[in-house]
């Protein structure tokens, strides 16, 4: 079940995508679905979330979301490039204004050398990709929780015009 803090960010993200028109599909791999189950959560959210797949395995990410399996083996599935490979995928596959790719190491253990709380967050609306690199606090479920904030934030700063805080490192 959403926070309420991500249920409050997901309406806004939902009014901000009718406005304009537009649709967001997600990549998810550490979130496992936890994005899509929280913009789906919004009434009337068929019609701006697309859809998203569940990446969880590596190769899933090449299979569901179109990552280059080269990309995957030079960069690895914790890694700015996946990220942005993922959001692009799912908005070119899913047919969405937005793609949203989420991949990171939720714990307790590291993962290919990314520690607990690593995240990179993808973001592609066809004309250009940004990730974010996060690192977030506590434990697994907190991880993932505040991932799906913090992509939530992202994004309705990119379609609001926000200013820009949400950057390389920076933990909302």
């Amino acid at each position: 079940m959403a926070a309420a803090g991500s249920s409050a960010a997901a309406e806004q993200v939902h009014a901000a995508l009718l406005a304009r028109g537009e649709t967001v599909a997600a990549a998810e791999s550490l979130t496992a679905g936890l994005f899509c189950a929280t913009v789906a959560s919004v009434p009337g959210a068929s019609r701006t979330l697309r859809g998203g797949a569940v990446v969880y395995a590596t190769d899933l990410k090449a299979t569901l979301a179109g990552v280059d399996p080269q990309l995957l083996a030079r960069h690895g599935p914790v890694s700015e490039p996946t990220a942005a490979a993922l959001a692009e995928g799912i908005r070119i596959r899913c047919g969405a204004t937005w793609g949203v790719g989420l991949t990171g190491v939720a714990g307790p253990d590291p993962v290919d050398g990314q520690g607990p709380g690593r995240v990179y967050l993808g973001l592609s609306d066809g004309a250009s990709t940004e990730v974010v690199r996060l690192d977030l606090p506590g434990d697994r479920a907190a991880v993932r929780s505040r991932a799906v904030e913090a992509a939530l934030a992202v994004l309705l700063e990119r379609l609001t015009g926000g200013n820009g805080q949400h950057r390389d490192g920076v933990t909302p």
